[in-house]
């Protein structure tokens, strides 16, 4: 059918008004994990993202790995992926992507929301203005779609800002800041002596494929010309891309949002600029088959406005790792700085300070103080630009864009605002909910009322029992200090006997350390030590006895001294809970083995104590005797979701081929959901893209079971899993006195098994 209109008068856009529980502006990994979260409690949510894809800077059109606490493995920091639906979106695309391809990660965020019912999904849409009542609560936003001419008039009760520079926040009037504050002003020492107005700037990536055969290179006329004004600062390897080349970077000194384009230019110019190095210096062989295959078409942001909350989080609350009542999520990736001048800085790219564990951030910084109804997430939270260092990681900000989404269906069910969630007893119900998720939240032991696994008997059909990872065969040289960190009762330290080879008769060092703080993995307590003399030979026996005892459970390092001529058997074997470290650096985000900060700049001095990543990673062989108790049945009701001060999980037995773990009530219970916890392995990064990892499966997660009720009728049999949380929702409530997991499947570690909970 034919359209012919003529109106001298002009047209307006259609025009179309949404309604919603809540509004999120931005479709980044924190607006993402937003949404979800409060659309699986309920919520009427709209979701608008200004991009054709989400992801924001984890998207195909940025290409930046998705990393948080964990920190490439190259910190202290172990077992600490974060939980929830980023953690649930990060097991997924290693199952589908093992490789990191970033357009099969966009396809995968495109499904994850758009199969939630509760969420309307605005693609190519961008916020444009807002309407306030005279309490400055925002009533309204408007927002318009380019590709479909439409504008949409979305209200809602709650608005999210998840858009990064937070345009919401700024349209709405709330307060913030953009630029470094003083040092004086949170008693940061890392700050400067003034407020200076620098940013971390924009970077952008390229990559590049070998075609085959000869392929040539001409350089558009804005590609930078003199590109040693950069390189002479920097390592450039033909082997990197993506975003490996994160120090492609500039823009710091401008206004990172206003000037974006102007970067972006500026971005371009030293991009083609670098690869017309690489193919036509002359100074890289084999390079003549290389095709520039993909380049950025948008900069990757880093920082802009950062909005004031009730508390503004600070180096001191990082580096001391301050305990807050409303922790609602964590972070551990270090204070990481760049200079403003980026690329064009004779500086270093950055300077990383890690701390010896991570710390607990806050709900208040997850709204603001001053517009009501609006709650801050993603990157815009209300920190110090110095803390903003850690916490502006995507992982960090999706898992505290988790807690904005609870705390926003908690806010409709009650009728009440952010701020009002932040009262004692409504805290503790709303972290209680989020652990329920899988947030992890460290020093908050999961307590749900409902909950009655913790009211139950429970047995297993054995349990096993840490006494000894046997050797491969393989051998490492004992040059440098390594260590096993294994999860220890309360009471004496047991004897352990390591086998080594030795070519010549030789004493052998080991002690016993701890941490001093709960929940870290960084040994800077000393409790004992001991040392073993060895003959010459090969397979020997090098017994360590400790005369000390642990007034509580805990992981211990026992930290194994470096001795000329001597060989460390290795094991295979995998236990949950138990890693062996070495003494090393990750050049990706440290300088050094030990941490040297520069003196009075509040952050500690330490050594980093390293796992090596799957699949070279190994154990050392040991004996442990008596034998570690730490993996009875009872761990899965202990309110710890992850190793934590302990294993906290049931692992069987390694000869029982038909494991099963059982809860039994004295009384008959009505139950309406089961849900468990499995072993997903939370030390491994899971970088989103780019890195590639050698399993699709973590070797300790449960992959097949059978769930029955203690009278016999089957309530669930999966034959393939592959995540950390499952969960069962009952049609209808059941009354039953009991439930039996049956085991069917694992990987090559012994399955465990971290929580189980019967609401």
């Amino acid at each position: 059918m034919l359209i012919h209109e003529f109106n001298p008068e002009g047209r307006s856009l259609r025009r179309e008004c949404l309604d919603a529980d809540l509004a999120v502006i931005g479709g980044g990994m924190a607006g993402v994990c937003c949404a979800i979260t409060a659309a699986r409690e309920g919520l009427r949510v709209i979701l608008v993202q200004d991009r054709p894809v989400l992801g924001g800077n984890a998207s195909g059109e940025v290409r930046l790995w998705i990393l948080g606490a964990t920190s490439h493995m190259g910190n202290n920091n172990r077992w600490s992926r974060e939980g929830g639906v980023v953690d649930e979106i990060m097991v997924e695309n290693l199952w589908r992507n093992p490789e990191g391809n970033p357009v099969i990660f966009d396809s995968l965020l495109l499904e994850w929301v758009t199969r939630e019912p509760n969420i309307t999904l605005l693609l190519n849409t961008t916020a444009s203005a807002l309407e306030k009542d005279a309490q400055d609560v925002v009533q309204s936003v408007s927002t318009f779609c380019s590709q479909s001419q439409t504008e949409y008039i979305i209200s809602a009760s709650l608005f999210c800002d998840a858009s990064g520079d937070g345009i919401l926040g700024f349209l709405a009037g709330a307060a913030f800041r953009m630029g470094a504050e003083a040092a004086s002003e949170f008693g940061e020492k890392l700050a400067p002596s003034v407020p200076i107005h620098e940013l971390l700037g924009h970077s952008l990536y390229f990559y590049s494929r070998d075609t085959a055969r000869p392929v040539q290179f001409i350089p558009p006329a804005f590609a930078l010309k003199n590109i040693k004004e950069i390189v002479r600062h920097r390592e450039l390897r033909v082997t990197d891309s993506g975003c490996r080349l994160w120090w492609l970077e500039y823009g710091g000194g401008l206004d990172t949002i206003h000037d974006t384009e102007q970067i972006k230019w500026e971005l371009w110019r030293v991009a083609y600029g670098v690869w017309n190095y690489i193919k036509n210096s002359g100074e890289f062989p084999d390079v003549a088959n290389l095709t520039l295959e993909w380049m950025g078409m948008i900069p990757g942001k880093r920082e802009s406005r950062r909005f004031e909350g009730d508390y503004i989080l600070s180096q001191n609350d990082i580096v001391e790792q301050r305990t807050h009542f409303d922790a609602a999520s964590f972070g551990g990736w270090a204070i990481d700085l760049h200079p403003a001048k980026g690329v064009f800085s004779p500086e270093p790219a950055c300077t990383q300070w890690h701390s010896k564990g991570v710390y607990q951030i806050p709900y208040r910084t997850m709204y603001s103080r001053n517009i009501p109804n609006l709650f801050l997430a993603g990157r815009i939270l209300s920190i110090s630009h110095i803390a903003f260092g850690s916490t502006r990681v995507m992982a960090t900000c999706a898992h505290n864009a988790q807690a904005v989404g609870m705390a926003a269906a908690l806010c409709v069910e009650e009728k009440i605002l952010p701020r009002q969630v932040a009262e004692p007893e409504r805290m503790r119900r709303f972290q209680q909910r989020l652990l329920r998720t899988g947030q992890h939240i460290p020093g908050v032991r999961a307590a749900d009322a409902d909950d009655q696994a913790p009211e139950a008997h429970i047995s297993s059909s054995s349990t096993l029992v840490l006494d000894a990872l046997q050797s491969s065969g393989e051998l490492h040289a004992a040059e440098t200090p390594c260590a096993l960190l294994l999860p220890l009762l309360a009471g004496a330290v047991p004897e352990f006997t390591l086998l080594v080879d030795a070519v010549a008769p030789v004493s052998l060092h080991a002690e016993i350390w701890k941490s001093s703080r709960s929940g870290n993995a960084t040994p800077d307590v000393k409790l004992a030590s001991a040392v073993t003399s060895l003959f010459a030979g090969t397979s020997l026996p090098a017994t360590f006895r400790f005369d000390v005892r642990l007034n509580e459970d805990a992981h211990v390092f026992l930290i194994v001294h470096p001795a000329p001529g001597i060989s460390l058997h290795l094991s295979r074997q995998q236990f949950p809970g138990v890693l062996t470290l070495w003494q090393k650096m990750n050049r990706m985000v440290a300088k050094s083995v030990v941490q040297s900060p520069p003196e009075d700049s509040g952050v500690d001095s330490f050594a980093f104590w390293l796992p090596e990543r799957r699949p070279a990673a190994r154990n050392l062989a040991v004996t442990i005797a008596p034998g570690v108790q730490c993996y009875e049945p009872r761990m899965v009701v202990n309110g710890w979701g992850r190793p934590w001060c302990g294993v906290n999980a049931w692992a069987p037995s390694r000869d029982d081929n038909a494991p099963w773990l059982r809860l039994v009530w004295d009384q008959p219970r009505t139950i309406r959901s089961i849900q468990v916890t499995f072993d997903t392995d939370f030390d491994h990064p899971m970088e989103s893209i780019l890195m590639g990892h050698p399993e699709r499966v973590m070797p300790g997660c449960l992959t097949a079971f059978d769930l029955r009720t203690a009278e016999g009728e089957t309530l669930a049999v999966v034959s393939e899993n592959h995540h950390t949380h499952w969960r069962l929702m009952l049609p209808q409530p059941i009354s039953t006195s009991g439930i039996e997991l049956s085991l069917r499947a694992w990987g090559p570690a012994p399955p465990a098994i971290f929580e189980v909970r019967c609401n």
